[in-house]
């Protein structure tokens, strides 16, 4: 749960002095403000105006003229009014561009078809995520056996008329009678958490409110253990910094007020907290972070009919990974980088006076990325050069034997429980939406569960990886996707896509999105960046703090190989990126304007002076350094994308996107780079920002607003490519 704090998947204070903007500046509100023509674009921005806010930091005077903007749409109604006149202008463009509505149409009949989530098993029952295609968000099922007849048990479709409530996270408790489930609202990281019984489908009173980057674990059947923060200050709950997480226990049928604090640690606000329960019910045990780092402390309590919840320590320091694995008894295993930078299986006997970890399975080559228990063996999921694969062992680490996946793709799940040979995976590709599979450890074998039925044969599209060299010589993998038959004579319109951070790595997975792109004759090409986790800690740590400048070389030199071997032309090469890869996509356009011919950074972060003081942003410390050490800061002002936009240069067409309610990278972030890019003089290519409302930062968004916003930004990037949209 810890990955709920980065930049990503999904993807993670106060505002600047009140006082220091607005009507004291003696500026214009921008409901009120003077528009800007652009004679060159043919478009007229909203006159943004300016504030004298100027920091002085070690020596170093770094004006934000565009301070007032980082305010919470919310609470400053000049926000508002800047944000609506600024979608205004966006609209009114991206209604002229051609094939938006070809594009939108392909989309749906891409997003249309019947897909599952990995069933989870519990008392006899298969509990699973079901969407019928089109529905904005899928709904929870519950199956008895593996043949029986399935039964709704929460439809989030009804939460909401705008499709913008979402089921979070779900979990049964053991005997499958109870569930406890989460609930996110227009795409917030808060989380309220609620119980159902799983026969009637009822709805307890059991409310928890104010959770954030939580896991949910049962302690047996009677309660459950959360983390959350303290209730935020009114008005400041989608910008206040997050310190102090607390993991509780919550019983069932009792008020949150009732909940006890089992694990805090007051003294060191700055550390969260979460707790996992081992499958036999033995052993609490709770994680401890600071940042994104895969740094923990870990300890464990024992648990039994009536916990005492005293911590006992197991791992002591913030220095290396540990990933649960299971508890059997006194034997606990985890997952570790400490001694093996591509990570190995460990275990421990905790019963001893002093814990001693044994070597399991052992680093290999590839990237270790989980690991799991099932029946009788460890299931170990692996990164090979991007791409998945799968080894199963007995419980003592051998012999290995690898599990057939069959093509370039991702694995995902392959969770379950000491003593039942059943599990579940799902695996999908660039051309492949996700099939789940059940897999049985004791005899090897895979059998479908879900299978999608598509409207296009995935054998109609080429998938290829290969290896450029980057500004250094590094080596970089990338994957390039295409129709077969595809004319490459003169380069084809082409999106790059990278991420390249927090030690998250990108794999081949479906994205009906995407597919609409590639389905219209583009090439979608997939750099895996250093600062990802392919290759372990030695490649994450190459592409972050003073190392960050190799991200955007490495995204650079994608760019130059797929001109140069003819894949693209120049001036038919589009680059995307989400949240750290928003950051990517704007630094890569000020860096190298002449290599693009347009881009489109979403939600990401922007200033890079700032970022520590909003929500969970003081997190990314980590991957980014301290804006408060002068060494960090000069780094980052190198490369900040709200920093560093050329004046007097011809820049490639610019599409942001961001929410009004993102609280994981506010869009302060977006609005001040877009209002800094929109003043400069920037060339002939337009200059837009596109803002969506009750979104977030993307997890939970429903169907039909991705579709709206994809077929608007693709439409734009084609556009500025030359794919024609037919």
């Amino acid at each position: 749960m810890r990955k709920a704090l980065w930049l990503g998947v999904a993807l993670m204070v106060m505002t600047g002095p009140q006082g220091a903007f607005a009507h004291d500046a003696g500026a214009d509100d921008a409901a009120t403000a003077d528009m800007a023509a652009d004679v060159a674009t043919g478009l007229t921005y909203p006159q943004t105006k300016t504030v004298d806010v100027v920091d002085t930091a070690f020596g170093i005077k770094i004006p934000d003229p565009y301070r007032w903007l980082e305010d919470d749409v919310r609470v400053n109604p000049a926000v508002a009014d800047w944000v609506k006149a600024q979608n205004k202008v966006t609209d009114a463009y991206l209604d002229t561009l051609p094939g938006k509505d070809v594009l939108a149409a392909r989309m749906k009949k891409l997003f249309d078809y019947e897909r599952f989530g990995l069933p989870e098993k519990a008392g006899g029952h298969y509990f699973f995520t079901k969407n019928d295609g089109l529905q904005n968000q899928s709904v929870l099922y519950v199956r008895k056996g593996l043949t029986g007849k399935d039964r709704i048990l929460i439809d989030p479709n009804t939460w909401a008329k705008d499709g913008a409530t979402a089921l979070d996270a779900w979990v049964p408790s053991k005997n499958g009678k109870l569930l406890a489930y989460s609930i996110q609202d227009g795409g917030s990281d808060w989380r309220t958490i609620k119980v159902l019984d799983t026969a009637t489908g009822k709805i307890l009173t059991d409310e928890i409110k104010w959770a954030k980057f939580t896991n949910i674990s049962w302690v047996g059947n009677d309660g459950f253990l959360y983390s959350r923060f303290a209730e935020p200050k009114e008005g400041a709950a989608f910008q206040q910094l997050n310190y102090n997480q607390t993991v509780y226990y919550h019983k069932i049928g009792t008020p949150q007020s009732e909940d006890q604090a089992i694990y805090a640690t007051p003294d060191k606000p700055e550390y969260g907290h979460s707790a996992q329960v081992t499958h036999d019910g033995k052993w609490a045990l709770i994680t401890t972070s600071q940042g994104t780092d895969e740094k923990y402390e870990l300890h464990i309590m024992p648990l039994g009919k009536k916990p005492s919840w005293k911590a006992q320590p197991l791992v002591k320091g913030l220095e290396h990974e540990w990933q649960l694995v299971e508890g059997m008894g006194k034997t606990l295993w985890f997952v570790t980088n400490k001694d093996a930078p591509r990570l190995k299986v460990v275990s421990v006997d905790v019963a001893g006076k002093a814990p001693v970890f044994t070597d399991i399975v052992p680093e290999r080559a590839e990237t270790l990325t989980r690991a799991q228990i099932v029946g009788e063996r460890l299931i170990l999921s692996y990164i090979k050069d991007a791409k998945s694969m799968a080894m199963m062992t007995d419980l003592a680490g051998g012999p290995a034997k690898e599990i057939s996946l069959n093509a370039i793709g991702t694995a995902s799940g392959f969770s379950g429980t000491p003593g039942d040979p059943e599990t579940f995976y799902g695996f999908s590709s660039f051309n492949q939406p996700g099939a789940v599979y059940r897999f049985d450890s004791r005899t090897g074998q895979s059998t479908s569960f879900a299978e999608p039925k598509l409207s296009f044969n995935p054998a109609d599209f080429e998938i290829e990886q290969l290896f450029y060299p980057s500004k250094d010589g590094t080596k970089i993998p990338m994957f390039i996707v295409h129709k077969k038959g595809l004319d490459l004579s003169k380069g084809a319109p082409t999106l790059l896509y990278g991420y390249g951070g927090f030690n998250i790595s990108q794999t081949p997975t479906y994205s009906a999105t995407r597919m609409a792109w590639i389905q219209s004759g583009g090439v979608f090409a997939l750099a895996n960046l250093r600062g990802g986790g392919e290759y372990g800690k030695p490649w994450h740590d190459a592409g972050r703090l003073m190392n960050k400048q190799n991200v955007f070389d490495d995204f650079a030199a994608a760019g130059e190989y797929l001109v140069a071997k003819g894949y693209t032309a120049k001036g038919k090469l589009a680059i995307e990126g989400r949240s750290n890869g928003g950051l990517l996509v704007g630094a890569s356009l000020n860096q190298r304007p002449d290599l693009f011919a347009a881009g489109h950074a979403a939600v990401g972060v922007m200033d890079m002076t700032r970022f520590d003081r909003f929500t969970a942003g003081r997190y990314w410390v980590d991957d980014y350094g301290s804006p408060a050490k002068e060494a960090d800061l000069k780094m980052q002002l190198t490369y900040s994308p709200y920093h560093n936009i050329k004046s007097g240069v011809d820049y490639p067409a610019v599409i942001v996107s961001t929410a009004d309610t993102d609280d994981r990278v506010v869009p302060g972030h977006s609005f001040k780079y877009t209002a800094a890019l929109q003043a400069a003089k920037t060339g002939s290519r337009p200059k837009i920002i596109r803002i969506e409302s009750r979104a977030g930062h993307g997890s939970g968004k429903p169907t039909d607003k991705l579709i709206e916003e994809y077929s608007d930004i693709y439409a734009f990037l084609a556009k500025w490519t030359g794919l024609e949209l037919k």
